[in-house]
């Protein structure tokens, strides 16, 4: 069999999960806090078999065989943020990921977005998950007060003195392309990121934290469009390869003696 069927197949295959990645970069453009995507290609070379070529047994480099994914990583590169005002509107100025604890005990991250106040009077995600420290909430509170340095305080009035009810910390990684995706912008550690490391907002090259106002998506527009150019190129040019290996082999099947 003509091993460029093969070949074109994984080239194939590699440009269709970037297609797909692009696609979902693109459909969350307008996300809170979404973090894009790129997918990470290398070569797949030839296993020594019994099935040698004369050019690969007499000391030159083996032929590769295609291509493969050696991974699909976010990009955690800076966005801009968008002032809402919204007291419960948190975000990250920055580097760095709040810690939340997730449904099964686990320990999750995210980059912020809309809080909520639990049933049980605990600051959490709006999708409930609690924040870590835990922060708890005293009744009958008028404002909620977080700084740039991660300082929680609340005021039961407009007269009342400001309360410190806690302190937000900050986690990062070595890696953080290396976490990974539990969904609903929460992202779970790795061997591959490491394990985190704690820091209050502002110090050891951490981000500040922004009250009033959310992260926007990091996508940009004119650079997706530009790799779905490059990827549809490459994927057209994978499925001419099929076309000739196809015709070829039918050429050979209509030889005559």
């Amino acid at each position: 069999m003509n091993d460029s069927l093969y070949i074109a197949a994984t080239g194939l295959q590699a440009q269709q999960l970037g297609l797909d990645t692009i696609a979902n970069n693109l459909a969350n453009i307008s996300t809170t806090g979404f973090k894009k995507s790129r997918v990470n290609f290398q070569e797949m070379m030839h296993v020594e078999s019994a099935h040698e070529t004369p050019r690969s047994s007499n000391g030159t480099s083996p032929l590769g065989i295609g291509i493969s994914v050696n991974s699909v990583a976010k990009d955690f590169s800076a966005a801009s943020l968008t002032q809402t005002n919204s007291p419960m509107d948190v975000a990250i100025n920055g580097i760095g990921f709040f810690e939340v604890t997730l449904a099964d005990g686990s320990r999750g991250y995210t980059r912020g977005g809309t809080l909520q106040i639990t049933k049980d009077s605990y600051l959490a995600t709006s999708n409930g998950l609690v924040l870590k420290p835990a922060i708890h909430i005293p009744a009958n509170v008028n404002a909620i007060t977080i700084g740039t340095d991660g300082k929680v305080t609340v005021q039961t009035s407009p007269q009342a003195q400001p309360i410190e009810v806690a302190q937000l910390e900050l986690a990062n990684f070595a890696n953080p392309s290396g976490l990974k995706i539990v969904g609903s912008g929460i992202y779970a550690p790795t061997e591959t990121s490491g394990e985190a490391v704690y820091a209050k907002p502002g110090s050891q090259g951490l981000g500040k934290i922004a009250q009033g106002a959310l992260e926007n998506s990091n996508v940009a527009i004119v650079d997706e469009m530009v790799t779905l150019m490059v990827t549809q190129r490459a994927y057209e040019l994978s499925s001419k390869v099929v076309q000739a290996s196809d015709e070829i082999m039918s050429m050979t099947n209509n030889l005559r003696r």
